[in-house]
């Protein structure tokens, strides 16, 4: 609440609320803990699809029925998961008990990462693949459609802040000084409105506009991550507390691993070749909606 109180956070509340019941296909009404069982008949479904995001980390939600596929309309029926994330992992004796029970609710596991790819493999008897993150099942076009035009006029850098991290906040100032860029902040540190411009309030279609048309990226983001590279944009991502690990298994994938930056300090890194990396993301691509349509129709034909 004492979040919902600045008004940055509430006018981007209102934006995302507005596109969630625009763009997305709804439920009739909603649904807890006391009534979930009802869904499959009032909502007539056939199944349920666990994802995507860090939906199996328990530092962050535990083991939450919905997520876990535990309640007992999904424990019974047809659910699977697709590129869910442990995020990284910390697992005591008993939480991998109960983590081995619930993996047993599903049919088919996609998993965001390879940290947790063998021990799944080795405690179900169902497919298990690595698959990559639900937006980069788009290709650049298919967000086009949906990016608002040209947020500022001047050449920007885009300063995009999950958590304020001093090292990449110079960073971002040292690099606009050089090239002559203003800078566009998504954060909310207050104190940075003096000599940014500050858009926290960003929605969906201006904050993928933002990212499009900036000069460069920098971020701690792995979203801020992806859509730069979507948008084929020179780009900088620093480390940040758990989210290393799929950020730097993300870079690895695209070739690029040197856009990886800790102080700042760490030498320029070679152009990006976009070429290459959209090639690479096309074959992950493909091989993840293969797994997708196993999932979804029960007839993976690929490798198990």
């Amino acid at each position: 609440m004492c979040e919902l109180s600045l008004p940055a956070i509430r006018i981007n509340y209102k934006k995302f609320d507005h596109f969630y019941h625009h763009e997305f296909k709804r439920s009739k009404k909603k649904y807890t803990k006391a009534n979930f069982n009802d869904v499959v008949e009032e909502e007539e479904l056939i199944g349920f699809v666990c994802g995507s995001d860090t939906i199996f980390c328990i530092d962050e939600f535990g083991f939450d029925d919905g997520f876990y596929a535990n309640y007992p309309c999904m424990k019974n029926g047809y659910s699977v998961a697709f590129a869910a994330s442990f995020g990284d992992p910390h697992f005591s004796k008993q939480d991998y008990n109960v983590l081995n029970q619930r993996l047993q609710n599903f049919k088919a596991i996609g998993l965001r990462e390879k940290a947790m790819l063998n021990y799944v493999r080795e405690h179900t008897s169902i497919p298990v693949e690595k698959v990559i993150d639900p937006t980069l099942l788009l290709e650049p076009s298919d967000y086009d459609v949906i990016t608002d035009n040209r947020q500022e006029n001047d050449k920007y850098l885009l300063l995009y802040a999950r958590r304020y991290n001093k090292a990449m906040e110079d960073y971002a100032v040292k690099l606009a000084e050089q090239n002559g860029w203003k800078i566009i902040e998504i954060s909310l540190r207050a104190v940075n409105s003096q000599k940014h411009k500050m858009f926290y309030e960003a929605g969906v279609q201006e904050f993928l506009s933002l990212v499009k048309y900036a000069e460069c990226v920098i971020t701690n983001s792995y979203h801020g991550m992806i859509f730069s590279v979507q948008f084929k944009k020179p780009f900088y991502v620093f480390s940040r507390e758990q989210c290393d690990t799929k950020i730097e298994e993300l870079l690895e994938l695209f070739g690029i691993k040197d856009r990886l930056l800790v102080t700042g300090d760490e030498g320029t890194a070679n152009e990006i070749d976009y070429s290459d990396v959209h090639a690479r993301i096309a074959q992950a691509r493909s091989k993840a909606l293969e797994f997708m349509n196993y999932e979804l129709e029960n007839g993976y034909q690929g490798e198990q």
